[in-house]
């Protein structure tokens, strides 16, 4: 079959005029769908996926050179050191060879004593008991009425707690103790019967404990508790700040033009640590030698006594 082309009968131009008209026609049509698509001329194309910028890649570091978040860096543990009592073999060596290093001034005092001695074996409860009755007397006196004292208890393994509560201010009266220190020795003993002091306990409290534990008997101040604790117990570093005769000692060996103070003190003896109780020992043994006498006042938390033997009058 021979198909007869529909514009045949048309001029040319005619042609190209028709094939324009519909061009236009077919472009006009087209813009409308563009400028106006109905829902029946969209073309449902699939949602496209916006993809989120990467990050850049941050190279891997030492994880110990950062704390992490989730386990924040904690403050560096402090383990507390053993304290050795300088009745422990090669402590006192020790202690001398540390303050002749750090502090040239005391070695000529090292040099021309004799050995410090630290060497009471008192149970602590009748070392307590012992420095109540020595307070704020003479050596001998202290010796006369501490002797009666023991005998009325039974003897020195039976002053504890109990036989001392037995006993009433009357019968203590009639062997040289005074009213108040009897008060004194009675809340010393009425602490321990109450659990707040014992005598295991006071072994293994820290410096720091006991002079708050033991500043809470009556008649037992800051003083005492450093005398105690440097006689009795033979810890290596204590300061009695509040010492008449160490702190003579101290203004005498610095040239100092007044009697340091407390926190003055706890500045110059900073280069003794971690044995400011020899130190301390050595200013007594300076300040005897030097003639120097100390009189006791009526407040034991900061007075001194007379010196015996180099140290204060106390066992």
């Amino acid at each position: 079959m021979i198909t007869t082309h529909p514009y045949k009968h048309f001029p040319i131009s005619g042609y190209s005029t028709l094939i324009n008209d519909q061009l236009c026609t077919m472009v006009k049509h087209k813009k409308t769908q563009i400028q106006n698509p109905s829902s029946s001329s969209k073309i449902p194309f699939p949602p496209r996926k916006i993809r989120k910028p990467l990050k850049p890649e941050v190279p891997n570091t030492d994880s110990s050179s950062k704390p992490s978040k989730s386990n924040p860096s904690q403050p560096a543990i402090v383990f507390p050191t053993a304290v050795k009592p300088l009745t422990f073999e090669g402590e006192i060596d020790a202690a001398l060879t540390h303050l002749r290093s750090s502090d040239p001034l005391l070695t000529t005092l090292i040099d021309s004593y004799r050995l410090p001695a630290f060497e009471s074996q008192c149970p602590p409860f009748l070392a307590l008991a012992k420095s109540i009755l020595y307070q704020q007397l003479a050596a001998n006196a202290a010796k006369s009425i501490y002797t009666r004292f023991v005998a009325l208890c039974g003897g020195e393994a039976d002053v504890v707690p109990d036989s001392v509560l037995a006993l009433n201010p009357e019968q203590l009266r009639k062997v040289g103790v005074s009213g108040r220190k009897a008060s004194y020795l009675h809340d010393l003993a009425d602490k321990y019967k109450s659990g707040v002091l014992s005598d295991s306990s006071i072994l293994e409290m820290s410096d720091e404990s006991l002079l708050t534990k033991l500043t809470l008997v009556k008649g037992i101040g800051v003083w005492s508790v450093h005398m105690f604790m440097m006689f009795s117990l033979r810890r290596p570093d204590v300061l009695p700040v509040g010492d008449l005769g160490v702190r003579k000692g101290v203004q005498q060996l610095y040239g100092l033009k007044e009697l340091p103070r407390p926190l003055e003190m706890e500045e110059i003896c900073e280069k003794w640590k971690p044995y400011r109780s020899v130190g301390s020992w050595y200013m007594w043994r300076f300040m005897e030698a030097k003639g120097v006498t100390i009189t006791p006042t009526s407040t034991v938390a900061s007075a001194s006594v007379p010196l015996v033997d180099g140290k204060p009058n106390l066992p």
